[in-house]
């Protein structure tokens, strides 16, 4: 096994602390899903949101899907003119057997047009 880096995102319509639960689950369940993970797999997440999105934490939306037990952190995207409004950022580190070029990133929603190369 090794550890890989698997990116993730996605893009919510509005600042809302239900809209961002649903989405990190979504998010998280795709990345794990994709990647055959299970949470004993995951060694940390960290999660970026753009600095438009301050009605939760998405941790809190991580941790209400059973990840609890993993260290997760927050922290704010920089604020780039014109970059993608609203978007939720996740790099999760993952103990796996796939190579970096198997590994499955993740960009759901509006998300997809900042990789199109590796958007699903």
């Amino acid at each position: 096994m090794s550890v890989r880096g698997i990116r993730g995102a996605i893009q919510i319509d509005r600042d809302d602390a239900t809209l961002m639960r649903d989405a990190v689950v979504e998010l998280m369940t795709g990345i794990m899903g994709a990647n055959s993970l299970t949470a004993e797999d995951l060694i940390s997440v960290l999660f970026t949101c753009t600095p438009d999105l301050t009605s939760d934490f998405p941790a809190a939306s991580a941790r209400a899907m059973g990840l609890g037990h993993i260290p997760l952190i927050c922290a704010v995207e920089m604020a780039v003119p014109e970059s993608l409004p609203r978007t939720i950022r996740v790099l999760v580190h993952a103990n796996t057997s796939l190579s970096h070029k198997d590994v499955s990133h993740i960009y759901l929603r509006g998300a997809t047009v900042l990789r199109k190369d590796l958007a699903q």
